[in-house]
């Protein structure tokens, strides 16, 4: 992707200026773990020793990407998302997820939004092979307008499956693609598109299916990859969530040579062009085609690719930086 042309009749947008600041978030979430402390921590999950293995846990919400759901009055998929944010970062600390629970807070009881849920949730569910322990419904119009939809997943591994969560200098990089915007980033993305469009319209490239339903396309879940990369030696996963392709560098402090990324679907381009954002912007925030990237020795990482969907994507250097498509990310 290239820079869109800034000709100063319209503002770039930023994640920052439309509400959502990854370096505020971060410092914040630093903040909230010094308080009480952690016994062990992965990047991507808490770890309780319980003897033989570890119990882990991990929490996370849809987002933003909920208000379009209601703009469209379609909740048919966010269920999935629910499901597929947490058990992909219990996958990318190399823990097997097995138990779910959900949360939705309302405003209101609605009947027909809360069965909807419900069938992503089961989807979800069936594809990540969980069980649905329980949940929790809270209707609270004093605190909530519309709703919000969370869930916490717990996950299983042997004291030897955990990923070491550091690459190595010389590491392959295997990537695996993602099945659109997935449920990051969304804040940037609806103001991206909302400048000039509804949520209703044609999405340009697909004119078959509206903007909304393009920007509502479930997050892809990632429990399949969980054996082969045990099995092929990974050292380090990233889900690429939250910060974009900078979640590159919780797998250590390392230069992440990326040359050869997934393709960005046609909705980014689309969102970057309507909202006139930076290409660094956009894969600061999104994952622009690729939605999860390992680390491993470079002799495996032909074998790893070969048995899953992936394929190699960079290599690992002495460094400090994610490079990816002539950007410099730190």
């Amino acid at each position: 992707m290239t820079d869109s042309a800034d000709d100063g009749s319209e503002e770039r947008l930023t994640y920052a200026e439309t509400g959502v600041d990854i370096a505020a978030s971060e410092d914040a979430t630093a903040a909230l773990l010094e308080a009480f402390g952690s016994d062990l921590r992965t990047e991507y999950a808490g770890l309780i020793d319980i003897g033989d293995r570890y119990l882990a846990l991990a929490t996370d919400g849809v987002g933003t990407k909920l208000l379009v759901a209601e703009a469209i009055e379609d909740f048919s998929t966010i269920g999935i998302d629910c499901i597929a944010m947490n058990v992909n970062d219990l996958v990318a600390a190399g823990v097997e997820p097995v138990a779910f629970v959900d949360y939705l807070a309302i405003d209101e009881p609605d009947e027909a939004l809360t069965n909807e849920i419900g069938e992503g949730l089961a989807v979800g569910l069936e594809e990540a092979d969980l069980t649905m322990l329980g949940g929790e419904t809270a209707v609270m119009p004093e605190v909530v307008k519309g709703f919000d939809l969370a869930g916490t997943c717990a996950g299983l591994a042997g004291k030897d499956e955990i990923f070491e969560g550091e690459a190595q200098a010389g590491d392959a990089l295997v990537g695996f693609a993602s099945d659109g915007i997935h449920s990051n980033g969304l804040t940037l993305a609806r103001e991206a598109v909302t400048r000039e469009h509804d949520y209703t319209d044609e999405f340009p490239p697909n004119p078959e299916r509206s903007i909304g339903e393009e920007l509502l396309r479930p997050t892809r879940i990632y429990t399949d990859l969980l054996e082969p990369m045990r099995e092929h030696g990974v050292r380090a996963a990233a889900h690429i969530t939250g910060g974009g392709w900078t979640n590159l560098l919780r797998m250590g402090e390392f230069e992440y040579v990326v040359d050869d990324p997934f393709p960005a679907q046609s909705v980014f381009e689309f969102v970057q062009e309507e909202g006139n954002v930076t290409d660094e912007e956009m894969h600061r925030t999104f994952n622009m085609g690729t939605g999860f990237v390992v680390a491993l020795p470079e002799d495996r990482a032909e074998a790893l690719a070969a048995d899953t969907d992936g394929r190699i994507i960079g290599r690992v250097e002495e460094g400090d930086s994610v490079e990816i498509r002539g950007l410099s990310l730190s």
